[in-house]
This record gives C-alpha cells, sequence and structure tokens, in this order.
C-alpha cells in the first residue's frame, strides 16, 4: 500500500520526539521498583494519585479513534449519542456504586474477585473469558493502519512495529511504565486534537459554515440511526462495569476516594474530547463532503487537507497517542490475567513469580493481537465479537459479587458465566452459519446470552442468595 498522507520533515520529527518520548518514559518508571515486588509491578504500589489515576483512565479508555472519525463523519452529532452518554452514565455508576469497594477490597484482578468469592472454578472461568475481553487487537489493527497510512508498505510490518513500540518497557516497567506514559499519552490526546480546531474555524468559519455544509440528519441527536440501534449501544456501554482496565485502576488508586472521583473527573475529561473529536468529524464531513470511500480515514485525510507541516505531525501525534495508551494497557491487563490467574494460580509459588509468567504473557499477548489483526482487519468486527460474547458471561457475577444481598452460590454464578458465554457463543455461530447477522432483523448475540444470564442469575438468587444475604450460606472467601 501506497502512504495516503504527506508527510513532511518536520511532521516525521515531531513524530520520532513523540515515540522517543514514550520510550524514555516507560524505560525510566523502572527506576521507582524494587526487584520482586508484585504490588509494584502489578498495581504501582497502590499509590496512583488522582491527576494520574485519570489520565491513565481517560488515556486507556479512548483507543478507537478511528472508528471516532468514521461514524461522526458518516452520522454526525449521534456519534456523542452512542459512543459518548452511555459510557458517560455506566461509568458514573461504576464510580458510585462500585468504585471504592473495589479499592477496598485491594486485589489485583477482576479474576482475583472471583476466585475469592466463587472458588477455583468460577476464577478459571472468569480468568479465560477476561483474557479474551482485554485483547488489544483492535486496537493494534488502528495503530498498524495509522503507520501503514503514513509510511506505506505491509501492513503486518507495522503492526509487529507498533506492537514492541506500545509495550517493550512493560517487561521491566509494569503498571508504573503504563501509568506514566499514560500520562504524557493524555497530553498529547487532547493536545493533538485542540490544535486543529482553530485551523478549521479560522479557515472555513463555525457553525454557519457546517449548518450550510452537513447534511440536516448529522445535526440531529440520532443522526438518522433508528432508536433500536441506539439503543443497542446503551447495551454495548454495560461493558464498564466489568472493564478489567476500570478495575485494575481502582486496584491502584491510593484510596478509596481517589478511585471515585477519578472517574468522575474523567467522565468530564471523556466529554470535552468528545467534543473535540466530534467537531473535527463534522467538518471532515462539511469540506470533504462524501467524496471519501472508507470513512475511517476521516482524520487523516482531513489532516492532509488543511494542516500545515509540523502542526500536522502534532495531529498525527494525538492520534498515535490516543491508540497506543490503549495498546500498552490492553496488553498489560490481557498479561497480568496470563500470567497471575491462569499461570501463577495453577503453578503455585511465591506471589513475585506472577511477575516473570505475566512478562511471558506481554510477548504472548502481543503475538497473538498481531495475528488476529492481521487475519480479521475490521476494528468493528472485534468490537462486536468481544463485546457479544463476554460481556453476558462476566455482568452479573463480578457486579454481584460486590453486595451480598444479591449474591449468588459459586454453583449458579459459574453456570451464569457458561450458559450467558455459550449461549451467545451458540447464537453467533447459528447466525454465522446462515448468513443471518447482517440481516438487521436478527436477534443480536448479546441480548438472547443476557437473557440466559438474568434467568440463571435470578433463579440462583432466589434460592440461594438469601442464605448468603443472611449469612447462613457463605462465600468461599
Amino acid at each position: 500500500m501506497q502512504p495516503l498522507v504527506h508527510f513532511s520533515a518536520g511532521d516525521v520529527a515531531v513524530l520520532v520526539l513523540y515515540l522517543l518520548a514514550v520510550l524514555w518514559v516507560g524505560f525510566a518508571a523502572r527506576r521507582h521498583l524494587r526487584e520482586g515486588d508484585a504490588v509494584g509491578y502489578l498495581v504501582a504500589g497502590r499509590t496512583v494519585s488522582l491527576p494520574a489515576f485519570v489520565a491513565t483512565l481517560v488515556a486507556t479508555w479512548y483507543g478507537g479513534i478511528l472508528g471516532v472519525g468514521e461514524f461522526s463523519y458518516s452520522y454526525g452529532v449521534s456519534n456523542w449519542v452512542v459512543f459518548g452518554l452511555p459510557y458517560y452514565i455506566f461509568a458514573l455508576l461504576f464510580a458510585w456504586l462500585l468504585a471504592p469497594r473495589v479499592r477496598e477490597a485491594e486485589l489485583f484482578t477482576i479474576p482475583d474477585r472471583l476466585y475469592g468469592i466463587y472458588g477455583r472454578a468460577c476464577g478459571l472461568f472468569g480468568s479465560l473469558l477476561t483474557f479474551c475481553m482485554t485483547t488489544p487487537a483492535p486496537y493494534t489493527l488502528i495503530l498498524g493502519v495509522l503507520f501503514q497510512l503514513l509510511f506505506g508498505g505491509n501492513l503486518l510490518l507495522w503492526l509487529v512495529v507498533g506492537t514492541v513500540l506500545s509495550t517493550v518497557y512493560l517487561y521491566r516497567g509494569g503498571l508504573q511504565a503504563d501509568v506514566r506514559v499514560n500520562v504524557l499519552e493524555f497530553l498529547m490526546m487532547f493536545g493533538g486534537f485542540a490544535i486543529i480546531l482553530p485551523y478549521l474555524v479560522t479557515r472555513y468559519g463555525g457553525l454557519d459554515f457546517l449548518r450550510r455544509h452537513l447534511p440536516p440528519l448529522h445535526l440531529t441527536w440520532h443522526g438518522g440511526n433508528s432508536i433500536q440501534y441506539i439503543v443497542v449501544w446503551f447495551f454495548i456501554a454495560l461493558w464498564t462495569l466489568i472493564d478489567p482496565g476500570f478495575h485494575q485502576r481502582c486496584y491502584a488508586a491510593k484510596s478509596p476516594q481517589v478511585a471515585r472521583w477519578g472517574i468522575v473527573v474523567s467522565v468530564c475529561c471523556w466529554f470535552v474530547f468528545d467534543l473535540l473529536t466530534t467537531s473535527a468529524g463534522l467538518y471532515a464531513r462539511a469540506i470533504l463532503g462524501d467524496s471519501l470511500q472508507d470513512p475511517k480515514f476521516a482524520y487523516p485525510v482531513l489532516a492532509e487537507r488543511v494542516l500545515p507541516p509540523v502542526a500536522k505531525g502534532i495531529f498525527f501525534v494525538g492520534m498515535f497517542a490516543t491508540v497506543m495508551s490503549t495498546v500498552v494497557s490492553y496488553t498489560f491487563l490481557s498479561a497480568v490475567t496470563f500470567g497471575r490467574d491462569l499461570v501463577w494460580r495453577w503453578r503455585g509459588g511465591e506471589e513475585a513469580e506472577a511477575m516473570r509468567y505475566t512478562r511471558w504473557g506481554i510477548t504472548l499477548v502481543g503475538v497473538l493481537a498481531v495475528v488476529l489483526a492481521w487475519r480479521v482487519q475490521s476494528v468493528v468486527n472485534l468490537w462486536y465479537l468481544i463485546g457479544s460474547l463476554f460481556i453476558p458471561g462476566l455482568l452479573l457475577p463480578l457486579v454481584g459479587s460486590y453486595t451480598h444481598r444479591f449474591r449468588v452460590s459459586p454453583g449458579f454464578a459459574l453456570a451464569t458465566m457458561v450458559l450467558g458465554f455459550g449461549t451467545s457463543l451458540g447464537w453467533m455461530i447459528y447466525g454465522s452459519l446462515g448468513g443471518r447477522l447482517e440481516d438487521p432483523a436478527f436477534l443480536q448475540p448479546m441480548y438472547p446470552g443476557l437473557a440466559v444470564a438474568v434467568i440463571v442469575y435470578v433463579a440462583g438468587w432466589v434460592l440461594t442468595g438469601r442464605k448468603l444475604a443472611s449469612g447462613s450460606l457463605n462465600p468461599v472467601s
């Protein structure tokens, strides 16, 4: 593939400086770790302050930047309703109901909670689900595509390059390195998108220009999408309640108050960033019209059209930072799940051994992400697959584990996980074999999976949950 964007020497210099800064900050973090310090490596010593908490959570949770550009180019301000509002709602629910409890548990991972409350079988199955749902493959693909846009060449090569640059410092620095790099990337992602708007407004005008040149539906809340379609995204946003990144950051927070208010401040930051990205998408449609054959390139093509050298480099650094922050965080999350919750739990040994297994996991996760991204080559399909399969199995047992009142017995928790996941998987296979998944009238796999999970969990609560609440039936831990 030939490069689609022209980078001047100044643009290349900006990108190289950013990549060098990422590596320097990442490798420097290891100085703050003692050899064998599992708490420091896995959860940053549980000392993450409010500013660092906000920066790492905001940067980690916003990796699909090309998808945001595609949606805002295609559907306008509906981008905020679909990819913003539902996530704000569930993030605030997480902050108010779960964040302090998660921090007070002083664990390392979601499977830790499942092992402790429901026992080995639930912990093992939950580890497998968590390992799969934290794959960085969608963001690895976006990162590879960005490199290919700039420099051309083979996508597989850039998938490997992007993965190495994003994760190599994790081997020694762990979550400390992840958080410190995320702080840098937080600044870059906001700076990159803030720099393009003055050029757009000065050159083309403000709201009057957008009203004149946008399709009318682009300025409506629904963007021409059906209410049913928009409601689906509210269900997908349930991911927030079981997202391993949210839980890991809360485990690493300095206090329960930092965990709670850090999420609240993060929602405010996401609102501002959504305002920047949606505005850029609207300008892309107004300026480029409907001539763009592949809407996911809306931001890169817009930058090529309006930005001068160096400013263009800063804008692309903003996109790279948005994606790389998610690649590194999800790689580490998945590696910890592999190293600690699967291998270490199986083999036993000192807590420090989990660090060594996690380092093995970083390599394994990186290789699997490159292979999956190379084979699928569709960010939307990867998101769809991950969300549809793993939310139904994990949602109720995990959320219920933080309250005695609505907790079920280990047997019903395991049944909820297995049947919720299995129903979604079976329904997806059924739809794929019949070619029905693309049919708007076909019931999407998440719905039957969630329905079965709710039925099993409620049955478990009715039969055994009240005994747990009264203390006559004790959980495993």
